[in-house]
């Protein structure tokens, strides 16, 4: 676990001061909320950016909570004195949560930034010292093994996880501990498991400290530390997905050539779902010359499992290139050391064939079903976190459409999504609009174009009629024959549901 270029950890068999030191943090308002009174919200974001002059400024008096922010969020020597009127000092500094540092000074040794649950529980994420945020460009050069806080994939992806009540819920790659955190709230036993043995300790701390059931922690790769007979009900992992020439840092490069850590992941999870179980990933894929990337996704979706992804972002090879460099600070050194990792990053994609890569979110479900539905798609626009009811939706919505043949789908009700709007577009003055717009406002947030037909079902499905008997209602009051409506509208319905415009009424 040790590495010469960083600290010693605080311990993780001390549960004891681990509560002490909540307290402590808890009743100095060292809390999300307590951070955005003090700081005002320009500089609380500012400090979510790593970006740390604003909030020196807002922490010049001896206040507990200026001298907590100080302490663990801006990485500075503190007065003994100012310390031990805050936390348990004494009980800090034998278990290694903060280190002597000069004459009368002491600083901490991890990072402790304070973390919102879902159900605003006041908890904390532990992380390296100048990791809370971002890359690892701000610790050093040895940071191979460096262990990173809750950045910007992390929460998007506790924000689109299912959190229906489970059994049994597995984080692969915990890191900070993060999905580890979230999944105790609604499964009964939660493991987590990491290549990076300082990982698991430091998830052991977020944990601890955010006051939660501890998580059973194992060590390996993947699903090697899962035996072969385990299933689980929830399996989440933002892996080290990034494409790179190597394996130099442990928090971001899988080890793998290309996209094969992602794809291998996606593969080997059907097999450790339990039936009617969700797996839910962050990964970045290859877009290779020649080759259909929608298609080339279908293929990793392991059988028996239905599949939704969404590809939110593409880079093309520089942009991709200088992103994860700047993420290791690897800009701030040797100008001919930099390049030369660039030019390594582009031989690398030469040589396989990549123009770009993808990055997005994949969901598979066990379904068990011989007609599994794999729905893979590009959405790059805004959408709404929480995402993970919609998500649980989408595949219900999905069972219903395989169980409903056009028949059946007509004699089923539906209801118009909440938040749903119409728009009508077409020139100023014009007795028809040129075409009418469905747009959600909560969810995925989709606009989708539809005729009249389409609009007038939409408008009328409150759950009370059949699909059928709507759509024999427009025909009359249009003047058409119902009989020819009833064969061509199915398409249509079900694109709708498919999409969330309308839910099916049970």
């Amino acid at each position: 676990m040790s590495n010469p270029g960083l600290p010693p950890l605080p311990s993780s068999d001390r549960p004891d001061t681990a509560a002490r030191l909540r307290d402590a943090l808890l009743g100095a308002s060292f809390t999300a909320d307590g951070l955005l009174e003090l700081l005002g919200a320009p500089a609380y974001a500012a400090l979510a950016r790593s970006e740390t002059v604003p909030a020196f400024r807002a922490t010049r008096g001896d206040a507990p909570l200026e001298t907590l922010v100080r302490l663990f969020l801006l990485q500075q020597p503190v007065p003994y004195a100012r310390v031990a009127d805050v936390l348990p000092a004494d009980a800090c500094l034998e278990d290694g949560w903060l280190t002597r540092a000069g004459t009368g000074d002491v600083v901490a040794t991890v990072d402790v930034r304070p973390y919102g649950g879902p159900a605003d529980e006041d908890w904390f994420i532990v992380s390296d010292l100048g990791c809370a945020v971002g890359g690892a460009g701000g610790i050093g050069s040895a940071r191979e093994d460096v262990v990173l806080g809750a950045g910007g994939a992390s929460t998007t992806l506790a924000g689109i996880t299912v959190r229906t009540p489970v059994a049994s819920a597995l984080d692969l790659g915990t890191g900070s501990g993060i999905q580890a955190l979230h999944a105790t709230r609604h499964a009964t036993r939660v493991t987590a498991t990491d290549v990076n043995p300082r990982a698991l300790h430091i998830a052991a701390l977020t944990l601890a400290l955010s006051g939660v059931p501890a998580a059973d922690l194992r060590e390996g790769s993947l699903f090697a530390p899962v035996r072969a007979d385990e299933k689980y009900d929830l399996i989440v992992s933002n892996p080290p997905f990034v494409i790179s020439p190597g394996a130099r840092l442990t928090y971001r490069d899988g080890g793998m050539g290309g996209d094969d850590l992602c794809r291998t992941l996606v593969q080997e999870a059907g097999e450790r779902l339990g039936e009617g179980g969700f797996a839910q990933f962050l990964a970045n894929w290859q877009h290779v010359e020649g080759e259909d990337w929608q298609d080339r996704l279908r293929s990793w979706v392991p059988r028996g499992c239905d599949a939704w992804i969404v590809q939110r972002e593409v880079q093309d090879v520089n942009q991709y290139t200088e992103l994860w460099l700047r993420d290791a600070g690897d800009h701030r050194g040797d100008t001919a050391e930099y390049r030369a990792r660039y030019d390594a990053w582009l031989d690398e994609f030469e040589a396989r064939g990549v123009r770009a890569v993808g990055f997005g979110w994949i969901t598979l479900r066990r379904s068990g079903s011989d007609r599994p539905s794999v729905t893979v798609e590009e959405w790059s626009h805004p959408v709404e976190q929480p995402l993970g009811d919609t998500v649980r939706a989408h595949f219900e919505r999905l069972d219903h459409l395989r169980t409903h043949d056009d028949a059946a789908l007509l004699e089923a009700r539906f209801r118009l999504a909440a938040e749903v709007v119409q728009e009508q577009v077409g020139l100023p003055g014009a007795e028809d609009p040129e075409h009418v717009v469905l747009r959600q406002n909560r969810g995925m947030r989709r606009a989708t174009r539809v005729d009249t037909i389409g609009a007038g079902f939409a408008g009328v499905s409150d759950g009370t009629m059949s699909a059928g008997r709507i759509l024999d209602a427009i025909a009359q009051l249009l003047g058409e024959d119902p009989v020819l409506l009833r064969d061509r509208t199915p398409a249509q319905i079900r694109l709708l549901v498919e999409q969330g415009f309308l839910e099916p009424v049970k």
